[in-house]
């Protein structure tokens, strides 16, 4: 096993406090360290996930998704958030500052955009023999 563990992913955005504050409110995480231009949020003390940092970049441009033309600022990574109810979920996410994609490629997974612009795509686990929740 590899001595190493992938803790944290960083994203710039012109408001690194405004975008955490997104995904505080997404994910239930709590803030676990500020400067004055980062943050870093995580799961609550006792739970597992994956911590997301934010970092005020002045010269941050949105990705453009999906790439329209070359040169474009592309998606670089996306965050995947499983949920248990999609509609439900992605209404939420809409109400707390995202937008929805106008590009769906799937069926089962809503791709939306945090207000930063950075894509993430909120999916559902399909039950066996069964449709993924709407």
């Amino acid at each position: 096993m590899s001595p190493t563990k992938l803790s944290t992913v960083v994203l710039d955005a012109h408001d690194a406090r405004e975008l955490a504050g997104f995904y505080l409110r997404l994910l239930g995480y709590v803030v676990r360290a500020e400067e004055p231009h980062w943050v870093l949020i995580g799961p609550p003390p006792g739970t597992e996930g994956t911590s997301l940092a934010f970092e005020t970049e002045s010269a941050y441009v949105p990705p453009v998704w999906p790439a329209r033309r070359p040169g474009d600022q592309q998606m670089m990574l996306h965050l995947d958030i499983e949920v248990d109810d999609l509609a439900a979920e992605t209404a939420r996410a809409v109400a707390e500052g995202a937008r929805l994609a106008a590009h769906q490629p799937q069926e089962d997974v809503r791709v939306l955009l945090d207000p930063s612009g950075h894509p993430f795509c909120l999916w559902a686990r399909t039950p066996p023999g069964g449709a993924a929740a709407q």
